[in-house]
């Protein structure tokens, strides 16, 4: 069966079948809106978006991949704040001629990855649309905490990263190659694995300074060099380029390196912290924040390569 064949409101009944409530959910799906416990007094919210062939193409990626990628996405951003996501609002374009399996699996993909930390969707809008769109809505709870923002960072700062840079890149060049396999890039690509709980365990570490790397580290971190007014030094010896990478990197005869510095997608954390903060496993110190003009270095020179930007 097909979108069309059941109808807007027959879509809503089946995507919202079986959504589960979270202790933060007093009023899910099926009223006019939601009604999400804020306890802290405050909301942090993010808005993501996903087009059909811009970010996803179904002939590479499965309706659940696509679910569990668009909120890895959206909470990314949350826990960058140090917080700890809440609630998911969705709203989905598609054509009437999509099958119902492909929602289903959509479906399927963004309550999993909701489960993982617990939060719930708690409603959204449905509509046509000539392609795939996906526009979601992300809560989160601050616990008390001051929000851990761009602009912290201080010179005599430590940089340091937190989950995986360059795969997602690495499975984008695979696949725009022709190829399917080495599967562990693919994968991360398709599913990215942010590094979730990290963001509220950074916040209380002190971070001063944090964001996800959307875009590129060396492209996020200028927000953060900018927002602050410091420089920050990358030292290259103190970045991990595992065996995976340079494998696939002398198969493609691409550097892994350009992977881990401006490869996006992966949502992996990075943020400064005071110098000599105590930093457990997995942070890695990866450099040091200056009092020299705003921007990012790597190994004292700029990086030739930017990361991803929209209309360019």
């Amino acid at each position: 069966m097909t979108v069309s064949e059941v109808g807007e409101f027959g879509l809503i009944a089946r995507v919202t079948a079986g959504l589960e409530r979270t202790p933060a959910v007093l009023i899910g799906p099926g009223d006019d809106a939601a009604v999400v416990r804020a306890e802290d007094g405050r909301v942090v919210v993010s808005t993501d978006m996903l087009v059909e062939n811009r970010h996803f193409r179904r002939d590479w990626s499965a309706a659940d991949d696509v679910g569990h990628k668009a909120v890895a996405r959206a909470f990314s951003d949350i826990v960058a704040m140090g917080a700890t996501p809440t609630a998911l609002v969705a709203a989905l374009g598609v054509p009437g001629s999509l099958e119902l399996s492909w929602t289903d699996g959509l479906m399927a993909g963004l309550r999993e990855e909701c489960s993982h930390v617990d939060a719930a969707l708690v409603g959204g809008d449905v509509t046509a649309a000539e392609q795939i769109t996906l526009a979601l809505t992300a809560l989160g709870d601050l616990g008390g905490r001051p929000p851990v923002t761009l602009a912290g960072a201080r010179p005599g700062d430590v940089v340091a990263v937190c989950g995986r840079l360059g795969w997602a890149a690495a499975g984008f060049a695979v696949l725009s190659r022709g190829f399917r396999s080495p599967v562990q890039v693919v994968s991360a690509h398709r599913r990215p694995e942010p590094p979730y709980f990290e963001g509220p365990h950074a916040a209380q570490l002190g971070a001063t300074a944090m964001t996800d790397v959307s875009d590129g580290l060396v492209a996020d971190l200028g927000h953060v060099a900018a927002a602050s007014g410091v420089r920050l030094e990358l030292r290259g010896e103190l970045l991990d380029v595992p065996a995976k990478l340079r494998e696939v990197g002398a198969a493609l005869n691409v550097d892994p390196l350009v992977w881990v510095l401006t490869g996006g997608d992966d949502y992996a954390l990075v943020a400064t912290f005071p110098k000599g903060a105590d930093l457990p496993d997995p942070w890695r110190v990866i450099g040091a924040a200056t009092d020299a003009e705003p921007g990012v270095r790597v190994d004292g020179r700029r990086w030739p390569h930017g990361g991803h930007e929209h209309f360019r």
